[in-house]
């Protein structure tokens, strides 16, 4: 059983990335260690939509730290 978020477009609900998140929180950053596929574009240290631009996420140190009213996500996380 994979046990993965898919992270989408908040505005056009494309697919973004594929991001493993563990614990219950909210998604408030995707470490690079646990993207498993992504997506979209990273232009100048944004994560951006592919089809409208819309900037998801922005590039810091190890992480993305997203934008929480630009996304959506389905899937599951798995607990700690």
């Amino acid at each position: 059983m994979k046990v993965m978020l898919t992270i989408k477009c908040g505005r056009c609900k494309n697919k973004v990335l594929r991001y493993k998140k563990i614990g219950q929180g909210r998604v408030l950053r995707c470490y690079f260690s646990r993207i498993k596929k992504i997506f979209a574009p990273v232009e100048e240290g944004k994560l951006k939509c592919p089809s409208c631009g819309n900037v998801i996420g922005e590039k810091d140190n190890g992480f993305f730290k997203m934008n929480r009213d630009e996304f959506t996500y389905s899937g599951r996380k798995i607990n700690k």
